[in-house]
């Protein structure tokens, strides 16, 4: 199935959400948030990859993201991340979780026995101001209208605190301006 999300080749700043198969909860942990953590502070480090909000949920993560080859470096950070994924169940046997990615996994994608990650990661590209404003706001928010919490600087997997200044955040950002 096509993709109804257009990504043109440009570094304007694009909302982006990926999600795992099924809506798996496999981020509960911290050992499956650093994975995550790990291969975008690569990304971010090696300049491949601006990030400038973010929010990591049980299940899927949502960004504001840019870089001169979009598709190209969110197909290195799901391979990455859905290979380190794979290791880690692996490591602690979870078969449970395996046949879970292994029942997921598309029947044309034969170069694999697993798929962690949905297909795609549906860029929206940010247009204005106000819709940077809307999906930063969404994304800090996530977890509060979620239950999980009352105030969004209380997440530790967002970029919330690095809006608030706080020396606690675990992921430098990139700061947008439009």
């Amino acid at each position: 199935m096509r993709s109804r999300y257009k990504y043109f080749h440009n570094t304007s700043p694009y909302f982006v959400t990926c999600t795992v198969v099924n809506w798996i909860a496999i981020f509960t942990s911290p050992v499956m948030f650093d994975i995550i953590i790990e291969s975008l502070r690569f990304l971010r480090e090696t300049g491949s990859l601006k990030i400038f909000s973010y929010v990591i949920l049980e299940n899927h993560l949502h960004m504001i993201v840019s870089s001169e080859d979009l598709s190209n470096n969110m197909m290195r950070f799901k391979s990455y991340t859905a290979r380190k994924i794979i290791d880690f169940a692996e490591s602690k046997n979870n078969t449970w979780l395996l046949t879970q990615f292994k029942e997921e996994k598309k029947d044309f994608k034969n170069d694999r026995t697993y798929q962690v990650w949905q297909e795609g990661f549906h860029p929206q590209v940010i247009q204005s101001e106000e819709m940077l404003r809307q999906k930063i706001e969404y994304i800090h928010y996530n977890p509060v209208r979620r239950g999980y919490i009352d105030d969004p600087s209380n997440w530790v997997y967002s970029s919330a605190r690095n809006y608030l200044k706080d020396d606690n955040s675990i992921l430098e950002i990139d700061f947008i301006t439009l």
